[in-house]
């Protein structure tokens, strides 16, 4: 039986609870919900990206490929993707940054996708990203 990785990237800081940033074992890799928080500076506090979805997205969309990265997968690993909103008026403006994101990183075969509305995200929060990549 192969082990379970826990994975935290360099970029980010440790969860605030018991769970980890992704977990890897055998071949899966499953990357936990994501939001978007800058790059983690030692002494400093979390910080958001920025205040509307463009950059709450890209940064979102980053924060995910760190831990694939970490966990040796890329984007043409990912089976599924799941992305939760805070607001159902950000879908078609979500869509036009999700598609040229992945045009730009090259993106072979797009992965089964799901959005859907969640407003239980922390205050000032837009979206929240998690996938799950299978190697090999």
């Amino acid at each position: 039986m192969t082990d379970k990785i826990a994975l935290t990237p360099k970029t980010h800081t440790t969860p605030p609870a018991k769970f980890s940033h992704g977990v890897k074992k055998g071949n899966i890799l499953q990357v936990a919900g994501q939001v978007a928080f800058l790059p983690a500076e030692e002494g400093k506090p979390r910080t958001l990206a920025g205040p509307g979805l463009r950059e709450q997205t890209l940064q979102t969309l980053a924060n995910v490929k760190a831990v694939l990265d970490e966990g040796g997968a890329t984007w043409d690993d990912v089976m599924m993707i799941r992305v939760y909103l805070t607001d159902t008026a950000h879908f078609a403006e979500m869509n036009e940054i999700y598609n040229a994101y992945f045009e730009e990183q090259g993106l072979t075969q797009a992965p089964a996708a799901r959005t859907t509305v969640y407003v239980g995200l922390p205050a000032g929060h837009l979206i929240e990203i998690d996938a799950l990549a299978v190697l090999g």
